[in-house]
């Protein structure tokens, strides 16, 4: 079920920072998971270095360091990805 998770968290971080990101962005939808579940972990890495990674309530700021890593990551990725399909 961990597995299954990580794929459905990575699925909604990766879209969410696509949304982010301005300009178009050409990267499959199984990149985008990748890269939503790698923004995920660095995310919550980034938060436990912070010490915001357990609050109580919503983890807002914890999911928003995700959503940015994984920004950052699309942003990042997208020229490679483009230059690799011409």
């Amino acid at each position: 079920m961990t597995i299954l998770w990580a794929i459905i968290a990575g699925l909604i971080i990766g879209l969410l920072a696509k949304l982010v990101v301005p300009g178009r962005n050409p990267i499959p939808l199984w990149a985008t998971v990748l890269i939503g579940i790698v923004g995920g972990l660095l995310g919550n890495g980034l938060a436990g270095v912070l010490n915001v990674a357990d609050t109580n309530g919503i983890d807002w700021i914890r999911h928003l360091l995700q959503i940015g890593v994984a920004a950052v990551l699309i942003a990042v990725v997208t020229p490679l990805w483009s230059r690799r399909r011409v």
